[in-house]
């Protein structure tokens, strides 16, 4: 999930050489549906991130600038979810169909129940605040996979962090307390899993790399493999295996690490993507002030 204040330095460096315009994309782009072009939903926002789906298909989506939630219905209705929402960021539901969060107003993990009931999951690690949760995926296990980067906040009152490096932890359902799973990564973001539970993508935004990892049967990670040369903000995959990767747009890379084309948006920075809708057809795209959707050939996992 990329910053408040609009994008990194990084971010301006990767965006400089792309010239994006809304409606076009790469014509091998075949995850594409036959004659779609990108929409734009709405561009009132300070910075949208973090897209979830819930069982219905509704996607729900973050404004963290602003502190709020919003909700993209199934009907193509947008309308606000919930205000004051710990400055969530990333978003995953549960089975249960609890709106799981990075709130880092706090630092903490939320569960943000169908009536907005909060619960906190967790907020610190062996005692010392997190450096900021930021991006999540639920294993079929229930527990839960999340990066912790570390990005000034102008609402924090502190200056630097309690806890050195900034690493990927796993939180095994009905736990307490974090382990953490990588922590050789220069600065993690992104991260999502198969829906088989054996693999797990992680993007290092500041080495501009993003890694695959075999998932043991107790969650913890081996085998990594650099499965990208590129970073990314927020991730997500479909029913193919291919791997959406946002900063210029979106890219798309199948199972195999090859890319298959870009999708351009004419945004400074686009952050997060996840598919939605009845048939989870609909790639929804959380693009800076606004978010679009495109229709495709395939479907989400998530």
């Amino acid at each position: 999930m990329n910053r408040i204040c609009g994008f990194t330095l990084l971010g301006f460096m990767l965006m400089a050489t792309v010239n994006t315009v809304v409606g076009q994309q790469s014509p091998a782009l075949r995850v594409i549906a036959p004659g779609a072009t990108l929409k734009k939903v709405a561009g009132t926002f300070a910075f949208s991130e973090g897209p979830a789906v819930n069982k219905r298909g509704d996607i729900y989506f973050t404004d963290q600038p602003n502190d709020k939630i919003w909700k993209y219905d199934i009907r193509g209705k947008l309308s606000l979810f919930m205000d004051k929402t710990g400055r969530s960021n990333g978003l995953y539901f549960d089975r249960k169909g609890n709106l799981i969060s990075c709130a880092d107003e706090k630092d903490e993990l939320w569960s943000i129940g169908p009536d907005k009931k909060v619960t906190v999951l967790l907020s610190h690690f062996e005692g010392k605040r997190l450096n900021g949760p930021n991006d999540l995926w639920i294993d079929p296990k229930g527990g839960i996979y999340f990066t912790d980067p570390y990005y000034q906040r102008d609402y924090w009152d502190r200056k630097q962090p309690e806890i050195p490096g900034q690493k990927v932890y796993y939180l095994p359902k009905g736990k307490t307390e974090p382990v953490i799973v990588e922590d050789s990564v220069v600065k993690p973001n992104g991260i999502v899993g198969t829906p088989d539970g054996k693999y797990l993508y992680v993007a290092d935004i500041q080495a501009n790399k993003t890694y695959r990892y075999a998932i043991e049967q107790d969650g913890s990670l081996k085998d990594r493999q650099e499965f990208v040369p590129q970073g990314s903000d927020g991730m997500t995959l479909d029913s193919e295996g291919n791997l959406y990767i946002t900063g210029r747009g979106v890219t798309v890379y199948d199972n195999k690490g090859r890319q298959l084309g870009n999708i351009p948006v004419s945004a400074n920075w686009t952050g997060n993507v996840c598919f939605g809708g009845k048939d989870r057809k609909t790639l929804f795209i959380t693009a800076s002030e606004s978010v679009y959707t495109l229709r495709m050939q395939v479907k989400g996992v998530e």
